[in-house]
């Protein structure tokens, strides 16, 4: 049993222009996104497009696909040529813009310490764009921020993806997963002022996505958004790995809320994967009870159960987590030991007083940002000032975010370095395929003309394009590959070696 799995994230952001609410989101995406591709090791090569030809996203893991012009990969091409900007870095992630926001989809990585890693990259990487936009003439200052809701009835994803067996039948992951996805919220939460899409009633919650989900399953993810999506888009073989797109989760600041996030997330699709669950947490009406946990900061609030029984999120939880050391036992690797140790404190800590966990997640942090300034001002939590305090909190801005004046003053307890940080925004993975996508742009920019996550498109001179496919995740890594790099000057070269062997 091991919580590694390949997996990563896609996180939109919150975009603003100062002095502009009617400023084009598209438009202003873009410049963030064409900013930041101004970096030296981004600009000295022709900008690699990002290739949409393999891209399914209207297959369904319900065995169907949808047909008509909801999504035609030459529109995506046509973005591309009116000017939506969209980089491949060379860290093996993907900034682009989506839905009108700019978006940082990760690497695929290995362990959800890495994903905390790249996530966090994405976070400094949209600082810097800002900063780049900010300087850049006839463009001038745009405010970024890592939430999901304008508190005005729109909502923009964070969302996750782990490749699992595609043997597991789809049917158990709407069965098994669907209790975890709606009580993990009370660690992995963001906190929100506002209950409802558009946030007219003025109290506390402790997700920022759980008003904006209507059905229990299905292939949307802007509209009747589902618990369980159902996109059927493996990126990798078809025929061995099913990818799970999931679609409600809050984009995390707090790096122990995202670890936890993805990690018990991971823990618990192996359980499925194997047949671990005993099938009696199965919640019976889940959007409803999704709702009423996030609108319960007291944790109060008891989900009843297909069974007849009623628990607390927290309660649940902690059933799971027993299941969990039953099943990894003794021999749970040290990557999976940390994350059930982890889950096991912070559920502990839920259950006597979520306050003694505003230093590790997110909620109770911002949650305690502003009782403190409530008391302070005596304010109610329809006061303006509190909803500026609520945005403030997700700016990605360091001198600006309140999360990260936390961070400065050694408030709120972390996972990484700066340091680590910084040489992932540059740096790929080194064990997964994302190292030889990342190796390639920043050794070959010129001849890499396009790619995706399962292939490179490279231009070397000959009468065709060559595309390397990589439908194997865990191939292409530096072990695999980076001898290859070292002595292959030329893309040329290094075709030469690939299609020799």
């Amino acid at each position: 049993m091991t919580v590694r799995r390949i997996m990563g994230t896609e996180i939109e952001y919150g975009i603003s222009v100062p002095g502009q609410p009617g400023a084009n989101p598209m438009v202003t995406s873009s410049q963030i996104v064409n900013a930041y591709a101004a970096r030296p090791e981004l600009s000295k090569g022709g900008r690699a497009r990002w290739d949409y030809e393999e891209e399914t996203p209207l297959r369904d893991a319900r065995g169907f696909t949808y047909t008509g012009a909801l999504y035609d990969p030459a529109e995506n091409l046509a973005d591309e040529d009116s000017g939506l900007a969209n980089v491949i870095l060379t860290n093996g992630a993907r900034l682009y813009v989506d839905h009108a926001h700019p978006e940082y989809s990760t690497p695929e990585v290995t362990n959800p310490r890495e994903i905390v890693l790249f996530d966090k990259a994405g976070e400094m990487t949209m600082a810097e764009a800002a900063l780049r936009a900010a300087h850049t003439p006839g463009i001038g200052p745009i405010n970024l921020y890592k939430n999901n809701t304008d508190n005005k009835g729109a909502s923009y994803g964070a969302h996750e993806n782990y490749l699992m067996s595609r043997q597991t039948p789809f049917a158990d992951i709407v069965a098994h997963f669907t209790p975890f996805l709606v009580t993990r919220q009370v660690f992995a939460g963001a906190g929100r002022i506002g209950i409802g899409q558009d946030a007219s009633e003025h109290r506390f919650q402790i997700s920022q996505r759980a008003d904006f989900f209507e059905v229990e399953v299905g292939l949307e993810t802007t509209l009747k958004r589902p618990i369980i999506n159902t996109r059927d888009e493996p990126h990798a073989d078809a025929e061995r790995y099913r990818r799970l797109h999931v679609i409600i989760g809050d984009a995390n600041l707090a790096e122990y809320a995202t670890f936890l996030k993805v990690g018990t997330a991971s823990i618990v699709l192996a359980m499925i994967e194997s047949g671990a669950f005993d099938g009696t947490l199965g919640i019976a009406e889940p959007v409803a009870e999704l709702r009423a946990v996030s609108h319960d900061p007291t944790l109060a609030h008891k989900i009843e159960l297909r069974n007849g029984k009623r628990l607390t999120a927290v309660e649940l939880q902690m059933s799971i987590l027993e299941q969990a050391e039953a099943y990894c036992g003794a021999d749970a690797d040290p990557d999976t030991r940390e994350v059930l140790d982890q889950w096991a404190y912070v559920l502990d800590a839920l259950a006597r007083d979520p306050m003694e966990l505003a230093d590790m997640l997110d909620w109770p942090a911002k949650l305690s940002l502003l009782d403190r300034y409530r008391e302070r001002e005596g304010l109610d939590w329809g006061a303006a000032k509190l909803q500026a305090i609520d945005l403030q909190y997700h700016d990605v801005r360091p001198e600006k975010g309140l999360y990260h004046r936390l961070v400065a003053r050694g408030k709120m307890k972390r996972l990484l370095t700066d340091t680590e940080i910084i040489n992932a925004m540059t740096e790929p993975p080194a064990d997964t395929r994302a190292f030889f996508r990342g190796r390639c742009l920043s050794r070959y920019p010129s001849e890499v003309v396009a790619a995706s996550w399962d292939s490179v498109i490279f231009d070397v001179g000959a009468d065709s394009l060559v595309r390397v496919p990589m439908m194997e995740p865990e191939k292409g890594t530096k072990a695999h590959v980076g001898e290859l790099f070292e002595r292959c000057e030329a893309a040329k070269d290094l075709l030469d070696v690939i299609t020799a062997d």
